[in-house]
C-alpha cells in the first residue's frame, strides 16, 4: 500500500504536506526537519526498490544538471559549500523522482493544498512584518525572511486549490477545503505585496481558466484554436509592450522600470559571468563571504547577514555558478516540462493531471525571471520541477471507456437454471 498510487492516499498526502513545511520552515526547524523529509520517501525504496526506483537510464535528461553541478564543485573556489550543497541537491532530486513514482497527481494536490495551508497558518501565527531593502518598503514575510517567498507557497496553494476545484471536478470534503485554502492563501498573497507572485498567479489561472472550455473539445480542433490564440496573445502583448503596459503593471505595485534595483544586479551578474562564461565559477561558488565582488554587492543592498541573497533572475545566477553548460541543461528540463505536459493537454482526453502538472510548470518557468526557485535544495519549486519531469517519463494510460456490464450468473446460460432462478 506505501508504494501503490491508487491506495496510498493517506500517506502520500502526509508526506507531501510535511514537505512543504521542510521546504518553507527548514531554516527554523533545523536539520531534524531534513531528516524527516529524507524519512518520508527513502525508506519507500526498502518496500520494493524496482517499483519505487524505476529504470534511471529514462532520467538521464533529469538528472543532467544535478551531476553538472556536482562535477562543478571540483573547480569551485568554495569546495566543500559546493560539494555539500551538490550532494543535497541530488539527494532532493533523488526524493523527488521517489514521490513521481509512488504519488498520484491528485494524491500530491490534495497534499499541496494541506501543506501550503499549514505553511500559511505558521507564517499567520508566528509571522513579522520586514524592511525590504531592494524597494525600501516593508511587507508581510511571514516565518520566512523574503515576501517572495511567501509569496511562493501562497501562490502554490491557490494554484493547487483552484485546479482541485474545476479540473478534477471531485465533490467531497476536500473540495471544500480547497476553497478555504485558496481564500487563506489569496489573503496572505495580498499581504505579502509580492509583485512576483501575485502577477505570475492571476496570469496563470486566467490562463488555466481560459482552456478549461476548449478542453472539451476534440484533440485536432483544441490544438487549432490554441494556436490561433498562441497568435492572437502574442500580439496583444507586443501591442502592450509597445504601449507601456509593463510600466503601468508594475506601477500598481509602486514598482518600477528598474525593478526596484534589480536590473543593476542584472547587468552586475552578466558582467561577472563574462569572466567564465563556459563552466561557471562553480556551484554555490559565488555567493561566499571572502568572494570580493559578492560583498561588494552584499555591501550597496545592505544586506548585514552576507546570506540569502541572489541575482533575483534564474538564467544569470546559474550562468555565473555552472555557465552555459549549466544553463542548457537546466533549460532543457525547464522547457521539456512545460511543452510535454502542455502536448499532453492537447492531445490527450480526459486527463486532469496534465493540465495541473502544465500549470506548475508554467509557474516556475514564470517566476525564473524575477527569481531562483528551481536550482537550490530543500526548496519547493525544484521538488516540483523534478517531479513533473518524472511525470513525462511515465506511460499515460487512457480511461477505460467501455460500459460495465452486470456481473451475470455462472449457469444464466442453461434454459433450466434461468427457470429455475426466475
Amino acid at each position: 500500500m506505501l508504494v501503490d498510487p491508487e491506495r496510498n492516499q493517506l500517506y502520500g498526502i502526509a508526506a507531501v504536506s510535511l514537505s512543504f513545511i521542510v521546504f518553507a520552515y527548514s531554516s527554523r526547524f533545523g536539520q531534524i526537519s531534513i531528516l524527516a523529509f529524507y524519512a518520508v520517501w527513502f525508506p519507500l525504496v526498502l518496500v520494493d526498490y524496482k517499483r519505487v526506483l524505476g529504470n534511471y537510464f529514462k532520467y538521464l535528461w533529469i538528472l543532467a544538471f544535478p551531476l553538472f553541478c556536482f562535477v562543478s564543485a571540483f573547480w569551485s573556489p568554495a569546495f566543500g559549500i559546493s560539494l555539500r550543497t551538490a550532494i543535497q541537491f541530488l539527494t532532493h532530486l533523488i526524493c523527488a523522482l521517489i514521490a513521481m513514482r509512488t504519488i498520484s497527481v491528485i494524491t500530491f494536490t490534495r497534499g499541496a493544498i494541506l501543506g501550503a495551508v499549514l505553511v500559511m497558518l505558521y507564517s499567520m501565527a508566528f509571522g513579522i512584518y520586514s524592511y525590504d531593502s531592494m524597494d525600501g518598503s516593508y511587507s508581510f514575510v511571514g516565518a520566512f525572511s523574503s515576501k517572495n517567498q511567501l509569496g511562493l507557497y501562497a501562490s502554490l496553494g491557490m494554484v493547487f486549490a483552484v485546479l482541485y476545484a474545476v479540473v478534477f471536478r471531485r465533490r467531497d470534503i476536500w473540495l471544500v477545503g480547497a476553497g478555504a485554502a485558496a481564500l487563506l492563501c489569496a489573503y496572505c498573497l495580498m499581504a505579502s505585496q509580492s509583485a512576483t507572485s501575485v502577477i505570475t498567479t492571476a496570469g496563470l489561472l486566467a490562463a488555466c481558466m481560459a482552456y478549461l472550455p476548449f478542453g472539451l473539445l476534440a484533440p485536432g480542433n483544441r490544438k487549432l484554436i490554441f494556436v490561433g490564440i498562441l497568435v492572437i496573445g502574442l500580439a496583444v502583448v507586443v501591442a502592450g509592450l509597445q504601449m507601456g503596459a509593463v510600466d503601468a503593471i508594475l506601477g500598481l505595485f509602486g514598482k518600477d522600470s528598474t525593478l526596484t534595483g534589480r536590473t543593476f544586479l542584472w547587468q552586475n551578474g552578466i558582467q561577472i559571468a563574462a569572466s567564465n562564461p563556459i563552466f561557471g565559477l562553480g556551484y554555490q561558488g559565488f555567493w561566499v563571504v571572502g568572494n570580493p565582488e559578492a560583498e561588494r554587492l552584499w555591501d550597496y543592498f545592505a544586506i548585514d547577514t552576507r546570506s540569502g541573497f541572489h541575482f533575483h533572475n534564474t538564467y544569470i545566477e546559474i550562468v555565473v555558478e555552472t555557465g552555459f553548460v549549466g544553463l542548457g541543461l537546466l533549460v532543457f528540463v525547464m522547457l521539456r516540462n512545460v511543452f510535454g505536459h502542455l502536448n499532453a493537454m492537447l492531445n490527450r482526453r480526459k486527463d486532469p493531471s496534465s493540465i495541473v502538472l502544465f500549470a506548475v510548470s508554467l509557474l516556475l518557468l514564470m517566476r525564473s525571471f524575477v527569481e531562483i526557485d528551481v536550482i537550490f535544495p530543500y526548496q519547493i519549486g525544484s521538488f516540483l520541477m523534478f517531479y513533473a519531469a518524472g511525470k513525462l517519463t511515465v506511460p499515460w494510460r487512457a480511461p477505460d471507456r467501455r460500459p460495465v456490464r452486470p456481473p451475470q450468473h455462472p449457469f444464466a446460460h442453461d434454459s433450466r437454471v434461468r427457470t429455475a432462478i426466475s
